[in-house]
C-alpha cells in the first residue's frame, strides 16, 4: 500500500491542473470529475486500514529524500479527510450553481484536498510546511470565493492571521534543522532524546503552539474562525471547521508533542495543552450562545469543540488520546452535518439570520431533521457518536485526576446544547414566528450529502462495540501516537 501513497496527492493536485483545460467546452466536466475524485480517494483512504510503511519518493532515502508515511494516525486522517471531501463534492453540484465559476471552485478544491492529504503523510517538517501553505492557499481563496465585501473582508484577515501562524512555523523549523541538522520528523525525535532539550530548541516548540494553535483556532488565536466560516461557501465552512483546522492544526501539534518532543522531554506541556483546551472549550461555548447567524454560531461551536479535543490530548493518558481522536472523528462528520444545513437553509432563504427565519420544519423537513439529528450528535446525547466520544474525555480526565475537567466538559456540553436548541427553535420550530414562505427543500444531491453524514453520526457509534478503550480505527492511531509507526493492525476488544 505504501507504493500507492503518492497518488493520494498526484491524482487530487492533477485534476486541479485538468479540470480548467476542458471545462471552457465542457461543462459538466468539473462535477464529474471532482466527485469521481474523491469517490476514488475515499475508496483508497479505506484500503489503507491496518497498513502501515513508508515509502521514498524516488528511491531515495530518508536522509537525502522525501518519506510518505502510513500508520494508524494517518489512515484515521486519510479517511476523515477523502470522507467529508467526498460529502462536499456530492453537496458542491447543486450548490455552487449559483456561484460564478465552477471550473475554478474545483481547482481550489482539489488542491486544498491534495494539501491536507500532503500533510498527514509527509514525514519531514519542510515538506509539510510546503503542503500547509497549499491549503492556506487554497483556503484563502475559497473563503473569498463570492467575492462580496464579507468574504473579501474574512478572506484577508485569515490571510493575514495565517501569515503570520505560517511565520512562526518557518522560523521554529529553521531553527530545529539549524541544531539538528534534519527536517525528517523520525531523525528529529531520535536526536532529541539522545540530545534532550535546549533553548533554541524550547523557543522552537513555543512557536510551533502558537502557530498551529492559530491554525486550529484555538483561543487566543481565534480571532480568524468567526468570520472566516461565515463567509465561505457551505462546502467549504464544512471543510474548513471539520477538517482544515484538525489536520493543520491538531494532528500536527499531535505529531510534534508526541512523536517528534515527546513528553518525557517537556513534562510541562501536557498542562499547557490543557490550558488552552479548557479555555477554548468555556469560552468558546459561551460565546456561541449570543449568535444570531447560523454559521457563525457554528463556527463559536467549533472552537468549543476543538477545546474538548485538545483537552483529550493534555491528559496524555491513552483513554484521553483516545477520547481525543474519537471526538475529532465525531466533529469532522457532525460539524459538516451542521454546517451543510446552514448553507441549506440560506439556499433556500437567502438568509442565515435567525431572527428573519421561522417555521422552516414545515418547509425544509428533511432539512430540519437533519438539522435536529446534528444537533444532538454534537451536544452528546445518547446513542449517537458525540455522547461517546465526550465520555471517553470524561471518564479518561476523572481517571487521570482532573475532575474539574470533566466537570467543565459536561457543563459545556449541555451549554452547546442551549445554543443548538437556539438555532432550531428560530429556524425551525418556533410555532410563534412565521414561515419563510417562499423556502422550499433543496435539490437531491444536496439532500444525499447532507444524509451520508447523518448515516455516519450512528455508523461511528458502532465504533466503541469494538472496545470503549480501543475502538476499531482509534486505537490504532493512538498506537501511532505512543511510536513514530507502530499501529495495531486489528481492532481491540477490550473493556
Amino acid at each position: 500500500m505504501e507504493n500507492a501513497l503518492i497518488f493520494f496527492v498526484a491524482i487530487p493536485l492533477g485534476a486541479a491542473f485538468f479540470i480548467p483545460l476542458v471545462s471552457l467546452t465542457l461543462k459538466w466536466v468539473p462535477d464529474l470529475l471532482a466527485n469521481a475524485v474523491m469517490a476514488v480517494l475515499a475508496a483508497m483512504a479505506f484500503l489503507t486500514i491496518g497498513q502501515a510503511g513508508v515509502y521514498h519518493l524516488g528511491g531515495w532515502g530518508t536522509h537525502l529524500g522525501i518519506d510518505l508515511r502510513l500508520d494508524g494516525l494517518t489512515t484515521l486522517m486519510l479517511v476523515t479527510i477523502n470522507t467529508i471531501g467526498l460529502a462536499m463534492a456530492i453537496f458542491s453540484v447543486q450548490y455552487m450553481a449559483k456561484y460564478t465559476s465552477k471550473l475554478r471552485y474545483y481547482s481550489l478544491f482539489l488542491c486544498l484536498i491534495a494539501g491536507l492529504n500532503g500533510i498527514v503523510l509527509t514525514g519531514d517538517l519542510f515538506n509539510l510546511y510546503i503542503f500547509m501553505e497549499i491549503v492556506a492557499i487554497s483556503s484563502y481563496a475559497l473563503v473569498a470565493f463570492g467575492c462580496e465585501h464579507d468574504e473579501l473582508e474574512a478572506a484577508f484577515k485569515y490571510a493575514v492571521l495565517g501569515t503570520v501562524a505560517s511565520a512562526f512555523i518557518l522560523i521554529g523549523i529553521a531553527l530545529l534543522y539549524a541544531i539538528l541538522g534534519t527536517l525528517n520528523m523520525a531523525e528529529m525525535a531520535v536526536k532529541l532524546a539522545a540530545g534532550g532539550m535546549n533553548t533554541p530548541i524550547t523557543v522552537a516548540l513555543g512557536l510551533f503552539l502558537c502557530g498551529f494553535g492559530l491554525k486550529a483556532a484555538l483561543i487566543p488565536f481565534h480571532a480568524w474562525l468567526p468570520d472566516a466560516h461565515p463567509a465561505a461557501p457551505a462546502p467549504v465552512s464544512a471543510l474548513l471547521s471539520g477538517v482544515v483546522i484538525k489536520t493543520a492544526g491538531i494532528y500536527v501539534l499531535s505529531r510534534l508533542i508526541f512523536n517528534v518532543f515527546t513528553v518525557q522531554l517537556v513534562p510541562d506541556l501536557l498542562s499547557i495543552l490543557r490550558l488552552f483546551g479548557v479555555v477554548s472549550m468555556i469560552v468558546g461555548g459561551i460565546l456561541a450562545i449570543g449568535q444570531w447567524d447560523m454559521k457563525r454560531l457554528l463556527a463559536y461551536s467549533s472552537i468549543s469543540q476543538i477545546g474538548y479535543i485538545v483537552v483529550g490530548l493534555g491528559l496524555g493518558t491513552p483513554l484521553g488520546l483516545t477520547g481525543a481522536l474519537f471526538h475529532m472523528l465525531n466533529h469532522s462528520v457532525f460539524k459538516s452535518l451542521l454546517f451543510l444545513n446552514a448553507g441549506a437553509v440560506e439556499y433556500a432563504t437567502g438568509s442565515r439570520d435567525l431572527r428573519h427565519l421561522g417555521g422552516l420544519s414545515r418547509k425544509m423537513p428533511f432539512t430540519a431533521n437533519m438539522a435536529l439529528l446534528g444537533s444532538m450528535a454534537i451536544s452528546g446525547i445518547p446513542p449517537l457518536n458525540g455522547f461517546w466520544s465526550k465520555l471517553i474525555i470524561v471518564l479518561a480526565c476523572i481517571e487521570s485526576g482532573h475532575p474539574w475537567l470533566a466537570l467543565a466538559a459536561v457543563v459545556m456540553s449541555l451549554v452547546t446544547l442551549v445554543a443548538v436548541l437556539k438555532m432550531l427553535k428560530h429556524a425551525f420550530y418556533d410555532e410563534s414566528k412565521p414561515v419563510t414562505v417562499h423556502a422550499t427543500e433543496v435539490p437531491l444531491l444536496m439532500r444525499t450529502a447532507m444524509l451520508l453524514l447523518a448515516a455516519l453520526c450512528f455508523v461511528l457509534t458502532l465504533l466503541v462495540l469494538t472496545g470503549f478503550r480501543t475502538p476499531c480505527l482509534i486505537a490504532p492511531a493512538v498506537d501511532a501516537l505512543s511510536a513514530w509507526a507502530g499501529p495495531t493492525a486489528g481492532c481491540g476488544m477490550g473493556i
